[in-house]
């Protein structure tokens, strides 16, 4: 059995080191124990920090990706070097290391195949109140879209067996964290999440230049989950709402034209047109969303049976 811990890193020099260190080489239950870094198109010496520790693989992107094509270049890289477990941790050493035997144990023990380490976002100093608020929305979003009970959905602490790190796909850019824990539900992938310890903040993240920026990618990120997994319930919502009110101002122009008074209330008629041709045109986008999910995931089959 062999387990790789795969580490996104851009721009890491100051932290990677610590972070490296406190990784561990040998892990109840695996034969081998790797270490990979994805170097994220980093302009400092995050490559020669990584060397100096000991790293025993770097996948080297030429220009910064972004985390969620990190992470998915340092899966595919995992699954080349035949890892059977992929650990995914942070380079500033957020996560607590001694914790990963605990997280990799129930893909051992076979009852489960994507673990995510739980943080103890309540009482996480460094994480602002509207940061606590936005993870929590962030979690009961994926929860509502996946069907799981993950109760910290943005953490990167993460562990997944072969067969489950074969399975997923991001198509967002800006991170993987909530997207993958949908596929794993909506794949029937048994997914589960310990508790897990962090430690003090060695630097801001950087996700993200400040709270609006966070707060924006957070709303965007969190719209994005329900139009790309949930298209037809999406749109529809949308198209039964505008559809009503187009309704309900055709029978406000009837009440006025019943008692007598509807030459002055023309406006009603026009509003309640549109509204009721745009809510049906909506309701045609919910079908063709709905089609175009199925094909996804058609071909996201046929890649997993030819890989």
């Amino acid at each position: 059995m062999k387990l790789i811990i795969q580490v996104p890193c851009y721009n890491e020099a100051e932290t990677l080191g610590i972070a490296l260190n406190a990784l561990p080489r040998q892990v109840e239950g695996f034969d081998k124990v790797e270490w990979l870094i994805i170097n994220d198109g980093s302009t400092d010496d995050t490559v020669k920090v990584a060397q100096e520790c000991g790293v025993d693989h770097i996948v080297n992107l030429k220009t910064n990706q972004g985390l969620a094509k990190g992470f998915m270049a340092g899966l595919e890289k995992c699954l080349e070097l035949g890892a059977d477990v992929i650990v995914n941790t942070d380079a500033d050493n957020q996560y607590e290391a001694q914790d990963i035997p605990k997280l990799v144990k129930p893909i051992l023990e076979h009852k489960a195949e994507y673990v995510i380490g739980e943080r103890p976002i309540s009482k996480t100093a460094h994480f602002s109140p509207i940061k606590k608020v936005l993870q929590k929305l962030g979690s009961w979003v994926v929860r509502k879209a996946s069907g799981t009970n993950i109760p910290d959905a943005p953490s990167g602490f993460r562990a997944m067996s072969r067969e489950c790190a074969k399975q997923l796909n991001v198509y967002n850019v800006y991170t993987y964290t909530l997207e993958t824990i949908i596929q794993a539900g909506r794949k029937n992938i048994s997914i589960t999440s310990i508790p897990v310890r962090t430690n003090e903040d060695l630097r801001p993240s950087r996700l993200f230049s400040s709270m609006g920026m966070y707060i924006k990618k957070s709303i965007i990120t969190i719209i994005r989950i329900f139009v790309v997994y949930n298209p037809f319930k999406f749109f529809m919502s949308i198209a039964l709402v505008l559809f009503s009110i187009g309704v309900l101002l055709g029978f406000r122009y009837l009440y006025y034209i019943l008692i007598g008074h509807g030459d002055g209330h023309v406006q009603s008629v026009i509003l309640s047109g549109v509204f009721m041709m745009i809510g049906f045109q909506t309701g045609l986008i919910a079908f063709v969303a709905d089609l175009l999910a199925v094909n996804r995931r058609l071909l996201e089959d046929i890649r997993n049976k030819n890989g």
